[in-house]
């Protein structure tokens, strides 16, 4: 199985030593073995396949739960925003850091735990997505039709093999993961002894630095596209698809900063 750059999802796939069954849906067992083999090979991971009297994940799980997810989190920031109670933000970015390690750590489907992270990052979002806007009016509502831009497109270059997700890919977009997150953290940590190492302060830099950190965070859409494509096809329980949806609510966050950040730097004076 392909790691994913998410941590949630790469979580999940080296948990138990081995990835999901690649499961022929249409005809109706494994793509070169029985449902013997599917059986074995979907057991190495926290979410085999669907037991008895449990209904095996669709697309249509996946792209309801997404929804819902992804809703919660776009219903919260906009009234955190409108209300002006962007003093929520810290706390609830807090709430959602630690929600999301629990839902990681224990690789949980509970759907209550999933909506509380997407409500949690929807507020800090909203409150942070408020201040900019009161800068540069308009600046939300442009990061969020980018945000909502990029997932469709990245969907559709998935879908059409335009681009694949092979382990060449993967390995690629792991090594340029570890590059920006290892580039933040030294701007971070020159940051706090004064020292601007121009990656983040509105200049040529730090435009190019962010250009291409949404690339990778965009890429990281089809790994998690793929992955949700892996648990259809091992035919895992349809509650995994609550997990599959906070997987992709992490990247989606991440993509949102991230354009935000880069509109912001283009609406400097």
């Amino acid at each position: 199985m392909r790691t994913s750059s998410n941590p949630a999802f790469r979580n999940l796939s080296s948990g138990q030593g081995g990835g999901y069954a690649t499961f022929d849906r249409q005809g109706g067992g494994l793509m070169g073995g029985g449902a013997a083999y599917a059986d074995a090979q979907a057991s190495q991971v926290g979410y085999g396949r669907a037991g008895s009297g449990e209904r095996p994940i669709t697309i249509d799980d996946v792209v309801q739960k997404t929804a819902i997810t992804a809703g919660a989190a776009l219903v919260a920031g906009v009234l955190t925003a409108v209300s002006g109670a962007y003093f929520l933000a810290l706390p609830a970015f807090i709430v959602g850091f630690v929600v999301s390690l629990i839902v990681i750590f224990k690789q949980s489907s509970n759907p209550a735990l999933v909506l509380t992270y997407s409500v949690a990052m929807g507020v800090a979002l909203g409150g942070v997505s408020g201040l900019f806007n009161d800068i540069y009016p308009g600046i939300a509502l442009q990061a969020i039709i980018g945000t909502a831009g990029v997932f469709v497109g990245m969907l559709v270059l998935y879908k059409t093999g335009a681009v694949k997700v092979t382990p060449k890919f993967t390995k690629w977009l792991m090594g340029a993961l570890i590059g920006v997150t290892v580039l933040m953290l030294f701007n971070l940590v020159m940051s706090l002894f004064g020292v601007n190492t121009g990656l983040r302060d509105g200049g040529p830099i730090a435009i190019i630095f962010s250009l291409v950190v949404i690339g990778v965070a965009a890429f990281s859409l089809m790994l998690d596209f793929d992955q949700a494509t892996q648990a259809i096809r091992a035919g895992a329980p349809a509650k995994f698809a609550w997990y599959i949806s906070f997987g992709l609510m992490t990247t989606l966050v991440w993509l949102y900063i991230e354009i935000l950040r880069l509109l912001s730097y283009l609406r400097q004076d």
